[in-house]
């Protein structure tokens, strides 16, 4: 998987972009190969950085109590 250099905002922000253009319809078999690929990387890369969060949350909240 190419690694992502943008933010979680930014990931979530192109991955709408994503969506909207599929739904529109008008992309050729190529355009909506590439925008699926890039989807799949963006949904990875905001899956892996809610996981991270999540873990080093629990960590702060343990260290807490």
């Amino acid at each position: 998987m190419k690694e992502i250099k943008q933010t979680y905002s930014q990931a979530k922000q192109e991955l709408e972009e994503i969506v909207l253009a599929i739904e529109s319809g008008e992309l050729d078999v190529d355009a909506l190969t590439k925008k699926v690929k890039r989807a799949s990387e963006l949904i990875a890369f905001c899956k892996e950085k809610l996981t991270k969060t999540d873990s080093e949350l629990q960590k702060i909240l343990e260290q807490i109590q």
